[in-house]
């Protein structure tokens, strides 16, 4: 793509991240990392590398990573359906060992492999060392049933010091979003709900979702509907409209409760879009939705 541009234009690019990169300097990002972005070798790849990038500018970046697909698979190869409600996945007892070994033994690893094998350093944690969950109460269904979905968590207290000594050790936290309760019982937590809650946390400046879509759309099969940016007091109106809906829910939601904890700033953004993280941070007009108070 680069030997397409001039020299000149190449230049332009590369100031144009100049003020960003100055602006930044020194501040947390939690990135909740997912979908699209963790399906793809080359995209991943191309992906943790623009987090090498913002560690090596001196951003400090925090990893929250989902894995719904692979967990989904692996659920499938058991004989197990996957559920959802509100966004949330059903997690019955079977469910949650193939989660807990999909994200800490599987996911959470190779995403520490790739950033370090790309110059960069990061630590991996279970979410259980960061995350004290309480489980989730149940949902309430359009037929205004409620349904207990399982094993399913919130963050009821987070645990900073190991996430902040990596920060301070210049070393990228890699999370997974899972949690364990006062007596030990593992909860699975919405990566979402997890990464806003880390973000609030650590008073984070910004807080980036990277997901399958582009952003929060007026309608989803319409790609120039992408809406650049809304306010927090808009969510629930988008919520009853529809244009808000499924798995978004918990996202928006989760973002504009960081947002009135001390978050700086919520962005969401499409995995698939090469080097997404550094569009849409380094540029003027980013290529995804910007949320703020």
């Amino acid at each position: 793509m680069s030997s397409l541009l001039s020299p000149e234009a190449r230049s332009e690019t590369l100031i144009e991240a100049l003020p960003f990169i100055q602006k930044f300097r020194g501040q947390t990002f939690v990135i909740k990392y997912g979908g699209a972005a963790m399906e793809e070798e080359q995209i991943v790849e191309r992906f943790l590398r623009d987090v090498v990038f913002l560690e090596a500018v001196g951003i400090n970046p925090v990893l929250v990573h989902g894995g719904g697909k692979a967990i989904t698979a692996r659920m499938r190869e058991a004989g197990l359906k996957a559920q959802f409600i509100n966004g949330l996945r059903v997690t019955d007892a079977q469910s949650i060992t193939i989660v807990e070994q999909t994200l800490d033994g599987v996911i959470n690893p190779h995403i520490v492999d790739v950033i370090n094998q790309y110059g960069g350093k990061a630590r991996g944690f279970s979410g259980k060392d960061v995350f004290v969950a309480r489980k989730m109460g149940p949902q309430r269904i359009d037929s205004g049933e409620e349904i207990d979905i399982g094993f399913v968590g919130e963050a009821a207290k987070i645990n900073p010091a190991a996430v902040s000594d990596c920060i301070h050790q210049e070393i990228v936290p890699v999370i997974s979003p899972i949690g364990a309760d006062a007596d030990g019982i593992v909860l699975n937590i919405n990566a979402d709900i997890a990464a806003a809650a880390l973000a609030t946390a650590l008073q984070a400046a910004k807080l980036i979702y990277v997901s399958d879509v582009p952003g929060i759309m007026r309608d989803p099969s319409d790609k120039d509907s992408l809406i650049p940016s809304i306010q927090a007091t808009q969510i629930e109106t988008l919520i009853k409209q529809k244009v808000i809906d499924g798995g978004m829910i918990p996202k928006v939601q989760s973002a504009a409760a960081a947002l009135s904890n001390g978050v700086g700033k919520v962005h969401m953004i499409g995995g698939h879009i090469h080097h997404c993280l550094l569009l849409e941070i380094f540029t003027s007009d980013g290529i995804g939705t910007e949320l703020t108070r």
